[in-house]
Formats: C-alpha cells, structure tokens, sequence
C-alpha cells in the first residue's frame, strides 16, 4: 500500500517537472531563439498534458477506490492542476512570440 507522503510526492513530482521543463522551453526560446527550444515546448505540451491527465486520473481513481487515501489523492491530483493556468500562459506566450 501506498502512504501518504508518496502520494502527495507524486503530485508534486509532476508538478515541478512540467513547470521546469515548460521554463527551460520558454525561456531557452527567448534567450537563444533556437526554434529547437519552441519545438520541444509543443512536444511538452502534448506529451505532458497527456502524462498529467493520466497521473490526475490515476490519483483520483485511486483515492475513489482507497478511501482512506482519499484526501492525499485528492491534495495530490489538486496539485497537478495549478499547471493548466500556467501551461496556458505559456502557450499564448510562445504563439505570441512565433
């Protein structure tokens, strides 16, 4: 069984390794103007978009099925989705400057 602390981890995890990797794109961008740091932006948009989601689907299961891990889930899962907000600046960011 998983405890608490790996759960919220989790959420935090993700978190912060689309928020890294969507800086290191934007602002690789900005700085070098390599179309290489925008390519690898809409990558990460598609593919961590997708990974979250599947991450935020997966934590809410789990704490629907395990209720007594149902509030980490949920924290955890809550977590994952202060990158929507900030992926979405990012994008209007990117098509603005390209």
């Amino acid at each position: 069984m998983i405890n608490n602390l790996t759960i919220i981890h989790i959420g935090k995890s993700l978190f912060w390794l689309s928020f890294l990797l969507g800086n290191i794109c934007l602002f690789g961008y900005l700085i070098s103007n390599e179309m290489f740091f925008a390519i690898g932006g809409y990558f990460l948009l598609i593919f961590g978009s997708s990974v979250n989601l599947l991450a935020f689907v997966s934590l809410i299961l789990y704490g629907v099925f395990n209720r007594n891990q149902y509030e980490e889930s949920m924290k955890s899962a809550l977590i994952l989705l202060i990158n929507i907000p900030i992926a979405s600046l990012y994008t209007w960011i990117g098509l603005s400057i390209i």
